[in-house]
């Protein structure tokens, strides 16, 4: 099991992670727990990356539920060193690999799932990784979609297209951007998998062991891109889906890609609270304090290599202000 060095349990004593009415949460947002390091997805922690990181949390942090942990927060009664363990998606390895030694620990965990790729979809982020990834081809030419003209190298090569159209096509309005993954996989020659999503069944399952479950519209999209109409129906559907699934209440939300201001604004936020959401989370960095606005709640990013690092990281980062606003909504 891995150790925490004096300085760092120093570092964290001295930054007084404390609980009370002075508490600090600090939640951990987490996507995919691979089975092996993977270039596909070199960002997101293998199986025994991840069992190192829970166990460090398990022996020295109090990690606590979702929706017990922001109620202590708001009373003031929040215990030192809080922590809660987030996933957004909804991806099968969350029910495979990551749940698995979270229970083994007694570690409580919160999962949003985006309903329209539960039983066999496939995120569009997914498409374009893996689409580039398997291209046979030294080239990929997507100008007449507007997303240029790309020589396919090797993996470092293909990373940076694949980075580059991320970005470009993230920001599309949903119409557009169903347009154009077709298009990408047919010229990659890529077939997008059907099993890299939880099925129904395995949501319900996790629900029934005690796993929260959020909600995370239904396809994803960047609600500051979408009318308001949209908005409203992809919120309220992929909540009504997922508690047809669970079979009772959803009370928390992840914004898609949630940055504030840039990927949701004020009248999200509004949206997300008239569909009866009690709290939901961003993607801003840092750690909430008594007093964080409940539908606005920021996370950390637990994606250091090294353990050192990353509890020096979660230490320091109690002493961030984490107040999230919308002033571009």
């Amino acid at each position: 099991m891995a150790e925490i060095p004096f300085w760092i349990s120093h570092l964290a004593a001295r930054l007084r992670w404390n609980g009370g009415r002075r508490g600090a949460l600090c939640i951990l947002i987490y996507h995919q727990v691979l089975d092996a390091p993977s270039d596909v997805w070199p960002g997101d922690p293998d199986r025994d990356q991840f069992r190192r990181v829970m166990r460090l949390l398990a022996r020295h942090c109090n990690v606590l539920p979702l929706p017990e942990a922001i109620d202590r927060l708001q009373a003031g009664t929040l215990p030192p060193r809080a922590v809660c363990i987030t996933f957004d998606d909804g991806y099968r390895n969350n029910h495979d690999v990551a749940w698995p030694i979270m229970k083994a620990l007694g570690l409580p965990a919160t999962i949003f799932v985006s309903t329209g790729f539960l039983d066999s979809g496939c995120m569009w982020n997914d498409q374009v990784i893996l689409a580039v990834h398997r291209c046979p081809a030294s080239k990929l030419d997507l100008s007449d979609l507007g997303l240029g003209n790309h020589q396919l190298g090797g993996t470092a090569e293909r990373r940076r297209v694949i980075d580059t159209l991320l970005r470009r096509i993230k920001y599309m309005p949903l119409r557009l951007r169903n347009e154009v993954l077709p298009v990408i996989n047919e010229r990659c020659a890529s077939v997008p998998p059907a099993d890299l999503m939880m099925t129904s069944d395995q949501v319900r399952s996790l629900a029934n062991e005690g796993v929260e479950i959020g909600g995370h519209t239904v396809n994803h999209p960047i609600l500051h891109c979408e009318d308001t109409e949209t908005v409203e129906w992809e919120i309220r559907t992929g909540k009504r889906r997922l508690e047809e699934i669970v079979g009772h209440p959803i009370d928390s939300f992840a914004y898609p890609n949630g940055a504030p201001g840039v990927d949701f604004t004020r009248r999200d936020v509004e949206i997300v609270r008239n569909c009866g959401f009690r709290r939901a989370v961003t993607t801003r960095q840092g750690c909430a304090h008594t007093g964080a606005a409940a539908h606005l709640l920021p996370r950390f990013h637990p994606w250091d290599r090294s353990m050192n690092k990353f509890f020096a990281r979660l230490a320091i980062s109690t002493l961030q202000n984490g107040t999230v606003s919308c002033d571009a909504g």
